[in-house]
């Protein structure tokens, strides 16, 4: 192999466990943040200025058509719901459960991922992907079942933002090629930020005392401030990283976001995973390695 070639996808990798990391940050911020504000406010701050920004953005680039036309509406609605149904139940997750647990628990992602794709997408559902959504979701009864019998069905929240994630995903497969990568992301922003506003409001009167919205201390803007900006560059890094390396390739360093969600945890919170929790991960994170090891590309032998 040129050494060039190694050079870029090393450095492709270490751009995707970068941003992965950097989402564990944020996600530590969020859990520092308890009950200072509605979870549902906390995620529309994040999205409306995401929205700005990237909308400014856009329309230096693109001009105004490309903000204004939305191409697949209905799609990108729905991509909009998803990400805000994801945001909220993983805000609220780990406001409620150990760090390392609840993000454990999001990794059933690329199972729950290949489910729907075969349901609304008409890929074959694979012996592989039916295995680790087995061992998977047995992962998951072994962590969340400790955090279920102290908070009731909350503790399905992870779980919630997960197949959130993963309606995302099959979204994005349904309107890939209709826009450019940025403007992709606008839309995202943008209908996520409605979503979320209107979510804000119904929690508000809702009567439940948790979504009742107040003015939040000064310091609580400035954190949703700095977790929109963490979350655009963690994007920035894993789209570079993929980039460079290839998403075959870089797969196996969204496992970074768990160490560092686990260290974050033990370090500020003194989460100490006990060895059922660590049981439950392993099995996790060995269900998605294998459905990636499984589907990474075969390079042919020459001669």
């Amino acid at each position: 192999m040129d050494i060039s070639i190694h050079h870029t996808e090393r450095a492709g990798l270490l751009f995707v466990l970068a941003g992965f990391s950097l989402l564990a940050v944020g996600d530590a911020i969020i859990k520092g943040m308890a009950h200072m504000w509605p979870p549902t406010a906390m995620a529309a701050t994040r999205y409306i200025l995401a929205a700005i920004v990237l909308s400014a953005v856009l329309i230096y680039r693109e001009g105004w058509g490309a903000l204004l036309h939305m191409p697949k509406a209905r799609m990108q609605w729905v991509r909009g719901a998803a990400v805000a149904l994801s945001s909220i139940a993983i805000f609220a997750a780990v406001w409620l459960m150990p760090l390392g647990e609840a993000i454990t628990i999001t990794f059933t992602q690329p199972m729950l991922t290949a489910l729907l794709a075969a349901l609304f997408l008409g890929e074959k559902l694979r012996l592989p992907a039916i295995i680790a959504t087995i061992v998977a979701f047995a992962g998951v009864v072994v962590v969340i079942r400790p955090n279920f019998m102290v908070l009731g069905p909350a503790a399905l929240l992870p779980l919630a933002a997960a197949l959130g994630m993963a309606v995302l995903i099959i979204s994005n497969r349904a309107t890939s090629g209709v826009a450019s990568v940025l403007a992709m992301q606008v839309y995202l922003s943008v209908t996520a930020s409605v979503v979320l506003t209107l979510a804000t409001i119904a929690g508000h009167f809702s009567g439940v005392e948790a979504l009742h919205m107040h003015w939040p201390a000064w310091h609580v803007f400035a954190r949703c401030a700095f977790i929109a900006c963490s979350a655009t560059l963690a994007h920035w890094c894993i789209y570079m990283g993929t980039t460079k390396a290839g998403a075959a390739a870089v797969a196996p360093m969204t496992y970074g976001q768990l160490l560092t969600a686990v260290a974050l945890g033990w370090i500020f919170f003194g989460d100490v995973p006990d060895g059922m929790s660590l049981l439950g991960a392993g099995m996790i994170v060995g269900a998605g390695l294998y459905l990636w090891w499984e589907r990474r590309p075969r390079k042919s032998l020459s001669v």
